[in-house]
């Protein structure tokens, strides 16, 4: 167990907050860019501040304060321009940096005013990548958003899920580092969930951890596994698969990675997103955006009584897990053992870049040269997909073509 101030300093992602000042230091995803397809603005909630997203006629994304500088009007219902966003009450313009570039009255009663040159919003870097659009709150120089390779991999086909978590950010992560829970949370309890819809004849062995380790490397913690019959001469143990620092899971076969960002909304609510790359082995045709969809809550249920179609798959299960620690887990009354040792791990690196951050070093996973970020690699534990599709895949909108893309791969000989 750690204390309940080592906690804090953990846990809290407010401004001037250990953590947060550390959480600040990178990019993260904060809408998909579909949803600006549908809507050109949307109001996000990020690190404890509360801002409105938008892209202008230009296809620029910019990040700015909620109320214009003028009679503070939400710029939420503002309108975009062909360079940045026109406030819907007077028209006062701005664009992605947040400087006031027209107010029509002014500058039409006077030629000569220079009054929009003092007027500037709150203001931070928005870039889309990916399908993804992603917002960095934290001091300039800014870094360079990481282009991790599933990010930009050709001939794939992606979706996104999302769902927003009633708990801390730090609780979901830390998930990632016990692999102890797959055999009775993903397991055990998928048969216990079945059966409670009546489908026992899909009941499914649940193999039992024989070894688990964890191997520090350039971009976080590897997460290596040996369970039923298996050895270390398995994919599972040889290759393992990562925990990228500090907030994202990859997981899955690399034909099926699934990235799971752990984006803090505030101390208490994190916005998940399951992020899966297809990638068949044949050409795939590509698509501007890809779709969004809901994951399910399984929390909320009604009379008490838990929604069990949503408890036979990962997202589900975990979900469930997160939310009931409370909304940040009380750490000064765990009890840990020997299947913690990942997560004990994954704390200590955690405080190590908070100090790094401290003495005003760049933290783990922050770069700043190009040309070693045109395609950041990982590697999972597998090279294949038994199926195609990723977790959360039962929710998605695409599995039917994923599922056939997968299928004519196979046909092909092209696996």
């Amino acid at each position: 167990m750690i204390s309940e101030k080592e906690n804090e300093t953990l846990t809290r992602v407010g401004a001037g907050t250990p953590g947060g000042e550390l959480m600040r230091r990178y990019w993260h995803p904060i809408a998909a860019s579909s949803e600006l397809d549908k809507n050109p603005t949307k109001r996000v909630r990020l690190l404890g501040e509360d801002l409105v997203l938008y892209r202008d006629k230009s296809g620029t994304v910019g990040l700015i304060e909620t109320q214009c500088k003028h009679r503070r009007v939400d710029m939420y219902y503002g309108f975009p321009q062909e360079k940045g966003i026109r406030c819907a009450y007077h028209g006062w313009q701005y664009d992605e940096t947040g400087a006031c570039v027209e107010q029509p009255y002014e500058q039409a009663a006077d030629p000569n005013s220079n009054f929009h040159e003092k007027i500037q919003m709150l203001a931070y870097p928005a870039q889309e990548l990916g399908g993804l659009v992603w917002a960095y709150l934290g001091p300039q120089p800014a870094p360079l958003l990481p282009r991790w390779e599933p990010l930009v991999r050709e001939n794939s086909i992606r979706d996104i899920g999302v769902t927003v978590v009633d708990c801390n950010w730090l609780q979901i992560q830390e998930n990632s580092l016990d692999p102890v829970h797959l055999e009775w949370c993903h397991w055990q309890w998928t048969n216990y969930s079945l059966e409670k819809q009546g489908l026992k004849g899909q009941n499914i062995p649940a193999p039992t951890h024989k070894k688990i380790g964890f191997d520090l490397f350039q971009h976080g913690i590897v997460k290596r596994r040996v369970v039923g019959n298996g050895s270390e001469e398995d994919d599972e143990w040889r290759r393992g698969h990562p925990i990228v620092f500090p907030n994202i899971l990859c997981v899955g076969p690399e034909d099926t990675i699934n990235f799971q960002f752990r984006v803090p909304i505030d101390d208490d609510h994190t916005l998940h997103f399951y992020y899966t790359v297809n990638t068949p082995g044949i050409p795939v045709e590509q698509k501007e955006n890809p779709p969004l969809f809901d994951i399910p809550n399984p929390k909320d249920h009604e009379n008490g009584s838990p929604k069990w179609e949503m408890l036979d798959t990962a997202p589900g299960q975990d979900l469930l897990m997160w939310v009931t620690q409370g909304p940040v887990a009380k750490r000064d009354k765990e009890r840990l053992g020997l299947s913690d040792t990942g997560i004990i791990l994954f704390r200590k690196l955690l405080a190590d870049n908070i100090e790094k951050v401290q003495r005003g070093e760049d933290p783990m996973n922050t770069f700043r040269d190009p040309s070693t970020n045109v395609s950041l690699e990982l590697h999972t534990d597998r090279d294949h997909s038994q199926r195609g599709g990723g977790p959360g895949w039962k929710y998605s909108p695409i599995q039917e073509e994923v599922l056939a893309l997968f299928a004519e791969a196979k046909k092909a000989g092209a696996r």
